[in-house]
């Protein structure tokens, strides 16, 4: 029997071309200016961090490839009803980890980053869950990298450190998340 299924295959080109198109102009249906202004922070600090303009364009174009593979399945109703208790799951710790982002940000020397890690991998781990049946290694892979990119010890003592040059960058990201926080958008 023939399994052709016209849905289906309207998702898996949407989320093909648009995957290939991961560009400021063209994420814009699925990601507001606030998020834009937080990922263009995430770029900076990753590019110093790492002193790689390629390497932080990378990790950049493969949460924004996530992002919007994700919403595509969101918006074609792929998930069933144990998928979207984790999607609920995922947004709960995205809104924690975003309130925990805001407060180390806002009371000096509080930061911990095992706890700042903790919920960065927490965060992974439902999200991979969520898409596992979804999408293909190569986007676990871009998930993987994302967020063992940012959950990095190191990289978060210098974000989080009063005294560094990411100071400026992480007072616009924590200003960003906690309108998206308001919002009620994370």
């Amino acid at each position: 029997m023939d399994a052709f299924n016209s849905k289906d295959l309207a998702c898996r080109a949407q989320k093909k071309i648009l995957s290939g198109m991961a560009t400021k102009a063209s994420v814009q249906m699925f990601i507001d200016d606030t998020t834009s202004e937080i990922l263009d922070e995430l770029y900076h600090v990753s590019k110093e961090y790492s002193g790689s303009k390629s390497e932080a364009q990378k990790v950049i174009k493969d949460l924004i490839k996530i992002a919007v593979k994700i919403a595509i399945l969101f918006r074609n109703n792929r998930f069933n009803t144990d998928e979207l208790r984790t999607a609920q799951e995922f947004k709960k710790k995205l809104n924690q980890g975003a309130m925990t982002a805001i407060s180390f940000y806002e009371v000096d020397f509080t930061f911990d980053k095992t706890v700042m890690e903790d919920l960065l991998i927490g965060c992974r781990d439902l999200l991979l869950k969520l898409v596992h049946n979804h999408l293909t290694p190569k986007s676990h892979g871009r998930i993987n990298h994302v967020f063992n990119h940012y959950s990095n010890p190191e990289l978060l003592t210098k974000l989080y450190d009063p005294n560094s040059s990411y100071r400026p960058n992480l007072s616009k990201i924590c200003k960003g998340l906690n309108k998206l926080v308001e919002e009620g958008t994370i």
